[in-house]
């Protein structure tokens, strides 16, 4: 149980970064703009696991829209703070075509798990692919050229936990997000 003490340590540690009042507010502005953006359409919305779970659970409560839900389950981290190559667990059961999808993620960091996923849709045959990030770090570069169409908060580049995002697959229950210290 070496990473659970490493956890708690962690998060005893941590900065609290974004406040679940700042996190609310953001749904409700992403929300009004999503809802305006699908407005006569049944989306699908495909949750990215595990990461995005809260976000997703949160943001359906403020849409009162219908729509159909599925996930798939990627990760790049695999319980560690590196990612490498994406990683699939599940794609999803709902067919795509000519449909419009909205991904459902927790943060937007270099790219890589975005571009894959939609790439994946339109090879699908998804009519029209929207995305939703909770967070969206400021980082100086990118090396792909893509971004989130809807971002509910911008935050600094440093390895963030809490509101589905883990450490080592801890503290995904947390209802603020954390940074690991800079110490």
């Amino acid at each position: 149980m070496e990473d659970l003490q490493d956890a708690i340590e962690t998060q005893d540690q941590a900065d609290i970064l974004v406040f679940r009042n700042d996190i609310y507010h953001a749904i409700d502005l992403i929300a009004g703009n999503l809802k305006a953006e699908i407005a006569d359409e049944v989306p699908v919305f495909l949750c990215v696991m595990k990461g995005g779970l809260m976000f997703t659970a949160e943001l359906m409560k403020h849409l009162q829209t219908p729509l159909e839900l599925d996930y798939v389950h990627v990760d790049r981290y695999r319980n560690t703070t590196r990612g490498d190559n994406l990683h699939w667990h599940k794609k999803p059961h709902t067919d795509l075509s000519n449909r419009l999808v909205v991904l459902i993620d927790d943060i937007f960091d270099e790219g890589y798990t975005l571009q894959e996923l939609i790439s994946y849709c339109k090879a699908e045959g998804a009519g029209k692919v929207l995305s939703v990030v909770l967070l969206k770090k400021i980082l100086e570069k990118r090396h792909i050229n893509i971004e989130p169409d809807f971002v509910g908060l911008e935050i600094e580049d440093r390895y963030v936990f809490g509101w589905g995002m883990d450490y080592k697959g801890f503290w995904r229950n947390l209802s603020d997000v954390y940074a690991v210290s800079k110490e």
